[in-house]
């Protein structure tokens, strides 16, 4: 097992081979999970069914790169594993959206196993191989066998940082997996020159050549219609109706927001003429208000109040600075003393406001697949409370279906720290069997729900406005979420159909 020159690979090419391998895992893993995202929500579940199918795969691989190592040249399978994991990594954004955009979405899971598991197995295969070839002699086996398991756990580790506050910040989802996986099959064409010379390097460089072009493939066919790979969504502007002024906001393949671009009174959703209905009710016709926006999107709100209420002044939190530009570049936003917006998470954001220095906060960075429980909690309302001015108003948007499991825990929290509570919603929601938008509306003064029902019926919005003891029953005995326990995913019912 030695080449002219000696051990073949020696120990600076060992401590690579399994750094870099056990780097590229945990690199997959974590795309992975913002690659399911607009498919399965960034929930517990998805991150649960991503970090399982990695485990698993690593212990296969281990296990099954093991006993191969002791069956077979270990010198002669390292180019194959490196090679073959290179092509399915860069295959894999072309595989997992196409899956989920094919039918039913049937295909998703198997593709997503395949996505992960096959490059998870070869990749860690690689350790147990290098491992026996750098066993040279047994009284050095736990040293050999330490330090390649030290190498290869920082190896995850620099995978995890850099893709987490370097890839994924300056790349799409989809150039970060055809980048590696072309990297994974150059590796594997250097080692197989290497370690056996052109000639057997021939198929490595067959895989370099069909990975390459993969990788192109995927890159140009994986967007699935985006404008922008963001931080956090694949996102796109569409154009409503053709040829119009009309502009929306589309998000993970969710229509999110509805821009006008000549008319920001124009609100087109029936939740977004619900959030303006209770700000109608609850303040004077015209009256400038200090208002915060957890969640931007397309700022449609914040600009219909600049417009119907002069001298408002709105601060926006938005996470995602790719729908921001997006809303620069291509929805017409301006903003200025009387729009901010911030670039942070929305409880962070909370928590920088002074105390007592709004009239009206309102929540709409909830997702149709995924929601940031962060924002659910008692605690999370407390701050919404201290912000307020003690007759202000908080109002959001909320997204639940079939048993409303998670809008119903949603109102019992907010009733936890504010003195009346309602809820504006079509006439199904009350009775569980519809469920989509609902707005909920929280303040410590009390709730003119016959002012809410006049402006909701002046806007021909056949939706209801309930609160008090016509609530109760509603809500029964649903759990009041906090930041020790906020079951979100669980509770959480997603569209069927």
């Amino acid at each position: 097992m030695r080449g002219g020159r000696g051990p073949v690979p020696g120990p600076r090419e060992s401590a690579a081979l399994v750094f870099g391998s056990s780097a590229a895992v945990l690199v997959v893993e974590l795309v992975a999970l913002r690659l399911l995202a607009p498919y399965l929500g960034l929930t517990l579940e998805t991150n649960t069914l991503v970090i399982g199918l990695a485990l698993a795969a690593i212990a296969v691989g281990s296990w099954a790169g093991g006993r191969a190592a002791d069956v077979v040249d270990p010198r002669a399978a390292l180019a194959p594993l490196l090679g073959v994991s290179g092509v399915v990594v860069a295959s894999t954004p072309f595989l997992v959206r196409g899956a989920a955009e094919t039918g039913d979405g049937s295909l998703l899971l198997p593709a997503t196993a395949l996505a992960i598991g096959v490059p998870g197995a070869l990749l860690s295969a690689v350790t147990p191989m290098v491992t026996k070839l750098a066993l040279t002699s047994l009284a050095e086996t736990g040293t050999v066998v330490g330090r390649l398991s030290g190498i290869g756990t920082a190896g995850s580790i620099v995978g995890t940082v850099l893709t987490g506050f370097v890839l994924v910040s300056a790349l799409p989802v989809s150039g970060i997996l055809v980048g590696l996986g072309v990297l994974l099959v150059l590796v594997a064409v250097v080692v197989g020159v290497r370690v056996r010379g052109w000639r057997a390097a021939a198929p490595a460089l067959a895989l370099l050549v069909g990975g390459a072009g993969i990788g192109g493939l995927a890159t140009v066919l994986a967007s699935g219609g985006c404008d922008v790979e963001t931080r956090y969504h694949c996102a796109r502007v569409e154009t409503e109706p053709p040829g119009g002024s009309g502009r929306v906001l589309v998000l993970d393949g969710l229509r999110h927001s509805y821009v006008d671009l000549d008319d920001a009174t124009h609100l087109e959703f029936e939740y977004v003429q619900a959030i303006a209905s209770v700000v109608d009710a609850a303040f004077p016709a015209g009256e400038p208000l200090a208002a915060y926006h957890l969640g931007g999107g397309g700022l449609t709100f914040p600009r219909y109040l600049a417009e119907v209420r002069p001298g408002t002044k709105s601060l926006v939190s938005e996470i995602d600075p790719g729908v921001l530009a997006l809303d620069r570049d291509l929805l017409g936003l301006e903003t200025g003393p009387a729009l901010q917006v911030r670039v942070e998470d929305g409880r962070l954001g909370l928590g920088r406001l002074p105390a007592d220095s709004r009239d009206l906060v309102v929540g709409d960075a909830f997702g149709g697949v995924s929601v940031p429980w962060h924002l659910t909690t008692r605690e999370a309302m407390e701050q919404v409370s201290r912000v307020l001015h003690d007759d202000g108003v908080y109002v959001a948007n909320l997204i639940d279906h079939g048993p409303l499991a998670f809008a119903r825990a949603q109102v019992a929290t907010l009733r936890e720290v504010f003195a009346h509570v309602g809820l504006v919603a079509r006439p199904g929601a009350f009775s569980r069997v519809d469920g989509g938008n609902l707005v909920v509306v929280a303040s410590d003064r009390p709730l003119d729900l016959g002012a809410v029902t006049r402006s909701l019926a002046a806007r021909d919005l056949a939706w209801e406005a309930r609160a008090g003891l016509d609530l109760d029953g509603w809500v029964g005995g649903a759990e009041v979420l906090t930041d020790d326990h906020a079951p979100v995913d669980q509770l959480l019912s997603h569209a069927t159909g």
